[in-house]
């Protein structure tokens, strides 16, 4: 017999050894740190496939909680925001941060210990300076032609 899945969803270090097919919904949503960048506008080199990170938020990232704005109706706002699931994240590998949850888990490895699984804290992301608060543009204020002026490296 299983362990039943606590009220808020959230079974006890459930990343560890719980499949991600096998996750609650909460469960999945927690994995997200909340650091906004996967809500980084991306270039892609044609040539060799290599993703860069812009500082070019999401028009519905804001900026200061690293969180979509519109979560729950985000494709009402915009259409091809990626739907991460258990049955997607293998195909979308290449656009997630080195630091997310999801890649991380994966790959079998360990979440970080500013993971705010780990750290009880939303806050941890940020004080860890993995999140991008506070160092982001608009992607309505800056034209397309101007997004490679604003590759960053990924914190890591």
């Amino acid at each position: 017999m299983t362990d039943p899945i606590p009220r808020n969803g959230l079974r006890p270090r459930f990343w560890e050894d719980i499949p991600m097919k096998r996750m609650t919904n909460a469960e999945w949503e927690a994995l997200c740190d909340g650091c906004g960048k996967c809500c980084l506008n991306k270039l892609e080199d044609e040539d060799s496939g290599d993703v860069a990170l812009t500082r070019i938020a999401c028009r519905l990232l804001d900026d200061a909680t690293c969180l979509c704005a519109h979560y729950q109706n985000r494709h009402q706002f915009v259409p091809d925001c990626i739907v991460l699931t258990p049955d997607t994240i293998a195909g979308h590998m290449y656009w997630l941060p080195e630091t997310c949850a999801y890649r991380l888990i994966f790959q079998k490895n360990p979440l970080p210990d500013w993971h705010p699984l780990i750290s009880g804290s939303p806050e941890s992301v940020h004080r860890a300076g993995i999140s991008v608060r506070g160092q982001t543009v608009s992607e309505f204020d800056t034209p397309f032609e101007e997004w490679e002026d604003h590759i960053i490296e990924e914190n890591t």
